[in-house]
């Protein structure tokens, strides 16, 4: 029985496999500095700036550490699932220098 997740990447061809696998290696790495700022209790507020839901767990896990954690979701609608584990949303889209 295959995984439908691992379907998916044997259809994709060699250079979209090596852009999904940038694109998820980007997002692991955003999540453990998310979490390890908060493990360390070196911030008291995070803003993420993101227009999808892929960060759940680091959201859960920075507010379970006691981080005010905020969203950016650059005018797209966001996942139920995320919108619970957030303590904000805010838009910088008017904001100047």
């Amino acid at each position: 029985m295959r995984k439908k997740g691992f379907h998916i990447i044997a259809h994709l061809s060699s250079i979209s496999k090596c852009n999904f696998y940038r694109r998820i290696i980007n997002y692991l790495k955003i999540g453990l500095d998310i979490a390890t700022l908060a493990f360390k209790e070196r911030v008291g507020q995070m803003i993420l700036i993101a227009g999808d839901s892929d960060f759940v767990p680091a959201a859960k896990f920075a507010r379970k550490e006691g981080v005010d954690f905020m969203l950016d979701p650059m005018m797209n609608n966001i996942d139920p699932g995320l919108h619970e584990h957030i303590d904000g949303l805010m838009s910088i889209k008017n904001m100047y220098r």
